[in-house]
């Protein structure tokens, strides 16, 4: 079986908070909603937490949730997003499976773009 660790921040928590326990986690959460409840707006100042993991910690999966849909898929996939949780975005559209293959296909181009950057 294996185990993953994951730390999750909600907006009002500095991202500098996990920097002493990188080296332990698997993942960061970065929460671009207050938790609660789904269907919230997504909070796109939170992207600069998302950045400054990718660029401090390349290889560190970094997960993004709360008001992530094909209108702001792009943002977290750009800023270095690599997990992607979407739950309103999928569940009240009229077709969840065509939102879930764009979703994916977002990350998927950003993830290789950036390599090919590097």
């Amino acid at each position: 079986m294996e185990i993953w660790v994951g730390v999750g921040l909600k907006p009002g928590t500095p991202v500098e908070v996990v920097v002493p326990y990188i080296e332990h986690v698997d993942l960061v959460l970065i929460m671009t909603v207050e938790p609660g409840f789904g269907g919230q707006k997504f909070m796109e100042n939170m992207m600069s937490k998302v950045q400054y993991l990718r660029t401090a910690y390349q290889n560190l999966d970094i997960e993004v949730d709360g008001g992530v849909g094909p209108n702001t898929i792009a943002k977290c996939a750009e800023a270095g997003a690599n997990l992607i949780v979407s739950g309103t975005a999928i569940t009240a559209s009229e077709d969840p499976k065509q939102v879930i293959s764009f979703l994916r296909k977002s990350v998927d181009e950003s993830i290789v773009k950036s390599q090919l950057e590097r």
